[in-house]
């Protein structure tokens, strides 16, 4: 490989010589002064006024490359009008880079504006790291849209082209930090080599480090200089350069935050992909090997200009044996890739441990140890792909990628409270009222974090619209974990307990207890029924409508309010509404929605007449300190956008038809509705072989009922017909003949 400008001498001109170049050429009066240079000579010239810096060229460099600077830099100009980029200056016959003879040729010279400022080093503080860090994004967001064709130029200083170095190792006189050298490139060339491809590149600075820049009085960068790294290459290897100069000089417990802190300030304006996180460890590694290797042979060449040369060896060695010490995985761990898995047995033991006995059991004799998510798959730490056809939170498919761009950009923006005005909470209230059907009144919209807050708040207005205390819900019902909504789940009630407040029916169509029966062993007047339009703890059940109908009409001749609870059947689940109740031709006084409405994201509502919200309101307002924020309300909306978009309610009612076809070949009864079904066997103990059974195969879904004896069927509604048909496969043959 030839290197180019680092083979050609740096140019010799001596100051008075340089104080006539500049008044020649650019007009420019005033005495000389070197700043030093690596490969070419940069004199600041000064006229008692703005003054400028002239920068001669060695004769290696071509002038392509130099327009390929000059416009980089007049693109920024335009781009980014307020990054502190020092400007170049026409000369007198109207070029950017007029030409001067010296002894050993012409060599080509620019003059650039004189920019204010100090040099910096490892005194910056907190706030000035990520300044810096945030800076360097503005850098490369500006030249994002700039390209030349010189820009592919190979540079050593490159560290897409670290294993060229190896040619320059043995000048390293000490053998031991050869090997440190070795020990690098050994890694760049097994880790990061094979994934350069997937970090994303562009043109660059190619050297944004402490020597290149000038820093205000609170070490902000106030001016950008020397553009001759220009070049092509990956964003975050050009993010390592500039990190590299942060850290060196650093006391050695002090690395790693400083590290962390100016990529928290890069990541503010550009945030890092995971390979990007990942690699960036041995990234700034390749540069420090870069540094101390191009020295030594570079000072065995040029031995005159040693000292600026090795200006920063000693600082780069302490890192380097540093890092080796330590070791890189370590290293990259502390930048910022993430920790390794641990293995699923061990991780288990440690959940015990820390999160103790009160936490439900693990689903699965064989523990789901799940890593990514994508629609309908769930990905383990093994390696394996899992479909999902039991969970219900994320509605519109696992990290669909309008809800995590809403979530992500409304993070950047700003999260706060409902104390504040904000578009997103509104326009989401006002979305979940037009959603309710014509002529219902419910008009007025709570929002909090979750299906059991929700339901604790509809819960606090019945109580206050009506004056009672009493609840009746289903026999096997869950509505919740707080302390007054567990009182109304009886799915999770200890043994020989029943609130005295509170009493329960049989699901609809079963027999058993029925609502007249539970109203008149109340001891205290009813404030609401609570019914899952799904019924799905109680094993999913789709009664006759007018026996809903009948419930909804007595709770109200008693003086109670009826609350439509569609935390796990709502959002379109059945298939043919987007809420399970209006199958039903009810309308509910109260609705309560969870998280499925954000596909995951923590939010949840309350819809309810306005009347209802003024009973609580006249003697307690409520609040949610994140209910409603707007990332939560961000989520919800993109939640229902993606509904309408892909018609998921349509495609619940097609795919969901398709299921339950299949099911009923099984020897089984099956219930459901659109992409909800229960499979009722003869035990739980069957129920518990054919999940375990089912998780092996790839499958995963779950249990319900008061038996435990219902497997329970509820994927996402991006759940299609070949996903159907691979579930129903794999049931037929598991679920023996009862």
């Amino acid at each position: 490989m030839s290197e180019g400008v680092l083979e050609a001498p740096p140019p010799r001109f001596t100051a008075d010589e340089v104080a006539v170049i500049a008044a020649a050429l650019f007009g420019l009066e005033g005495g000389a002064t070197d700043l030093g240079s690596e490969r070419d000579q940069t004199f600041l010239i000064d006229d008692g006024a703005a003054g400028g810096v002239l920068k001669i060229s060695n004769l290696g460099e071509e002038a392509a490359v130099l327009e390929l600077e000059i416009e980089g830099i007049l693109h920024i100009k335009r781009i980014d009008p307020e990054l502190p980029v020092a400007a170049p200056r026409l000369s007198l016959s109207d070029e950017y880079w007029p030409t001067w003879d010296g002894p050993d040729g012409p060599h080509f010279v620019r003059l650039f504006e004189r920019l204010n400022g100090r040099h910096g080093g490892p005194e910056l503080d907190e706030r000035a790291l990520f300044a810096y860090g945030r800076t360097h994004a503005r850098l490369n967001l500006a030249l994002c849209s700039y390209f030349h064709a010189a820009a592919g130029r190979k540079l050593l200083w490159d560290v897409r082209n670290a294993a060229d170095l190896r040619q320059h190792v043995e000048t390293i006189p000490d053998a031991s930090r050869r090997r440190l050298v070795e020990n690098v490139l050994d890694r760049f060339d097994e880790r990061v080599a094979p994934r350069w491809p997937l970090l994303r590149a562009q043109v660059c600075h190619g050297d944004l480090n402490l020597d290149n820049v000038l820093l205000d009085g609170e070490g902000r960068i106030s001016g950008i200089a020397d553009f001759g790294d220009i070049n092509f290459t990956a964003q975050a290897a050009d993010f390592a350069i500039g990190l590299a100069s942060l850290l060196r000089g650093r006391p050695a417990e002090d690395v790693f935050r400083a590290g962390r802190i100016a990529t928290d300030g890069y990541q503010s304006r550009l945030p890092l992909e995971p390979p990007e996180l990942e690699l960036l460890g041995d990234l700034v590694a390749a540069r420090l090997a870069a540094i101390v290797t191009i020295s030594a042979w570079r000072v065995e060449r040029y031995p005159e200009n040693a000292e600026y040369i090795q200006n920063w060896d000693d600082d780069s060695w302490a890192l380097l044996e540093q890092f080796d010490a330590l070791g890189y995985d370590q290293v990259a761990r502390e930048l910022g890739a993430p920790r390794p898995l641990a293995p699923a047995p061990q991780l288990a033991r440690r959940r015990n441990a820390v999160l103790g006995p009160a936490l439900t059991e693990l689903t699965y004799d064989d523990p789901v140890h799940v890593v990514r998510a994508e629609g309908v798959w769930l990905y383990t730490a093994d390696g394996r792909r899992l479909l999902d056809a039991y969970n219900n939170v994320p509605v519109v498919g696992h990290c669909h990628p309008r809800v995590t761009e809403a979530v992500v950009r409304q993070t950047r923006l700003v999260n706060t409270h409902a104390r504040y005005l904000y578009e997103p909470l509104i326009e989401l209230g006002e979305r979940l009222v037009a959603t309710m059907p014509e002529g219902s009144g419910l008009d007025t919209v709570m929002l909090v974090n979750s299906g059991s807050e929700a339901n604790e708040l509809a819960w606090r207005f019945a109580r206050a619209a009506t004056g009672g205390q009493a609840a009746i819900v289903t026999e096997h019902a869950y509505h919740g974990v707080t302390t007054a909504i567990a009182d109304l789940s009886p799915e999770e009630w200890p043994a020989g307990y029943r609130p005295v407040n509170v009493e329960t029916i049989a699901p609809p169509g079963t027999g058993g207890t029925s609502l007249q029966a539970a109203l008149e062993r109340l001891l205290v007047p009813l404030a609401a029924t609570f019914l899952d339009g799904a019924f799905t703890s109680d094993g999913i059940r789709f009664p006759p409508p007018e026996e809903v109908a009948s419930i909804v009409d007595r709770t109200h001749a008693a003086g109670g309010l009826f609350v439509a609870d569609e935390v796990q059947a709502g959002h379109g689940r059945t298939g043919d509404h987007l809420w399970s109740f209006e199958h039903y031709g009810i309308t509910p006084d109260l609705v309560t929605l969870g998280k499925p409405m954000g596909n995951g994201y923590p939010v949840a509502a309350v819809i309810t007449r306005r009347e209802i919200a003024e009973a609580l309101a006249a003697t307690a307002r409520v609040f949610s300190t994140f209910g409603g924020n707007p990332v939560a309300a961000q989520a919800a909306l993109a939640v229902l956008d993606v509904i309408e978009d892909e018609r998921l309610v349509e495609q619940a009612a097609r795919v969901g038809s398709r299921l339950a076809n299949e099911l009923a070949q099984l020897d089984a009864e099956v219930r459901g509705r659109g992409l909800l079904a229960g499979v009722e066997l003869a035990s739980s103990e069957q129920a518990e072989r054919v999940v375990n059974e089912l998780r092996e195969k790839g499958i995963l879904i779950g249990r319900t009922g008061r038996d435990d004896n219902v497997l329970k069927i509820r994927p996402p509604l991006v759940f299609a017909d070949e996903h159907a048909d691979a579930l129903v496969t794999a049931l037929a043959g598991s679920v023996s003949p009862t």
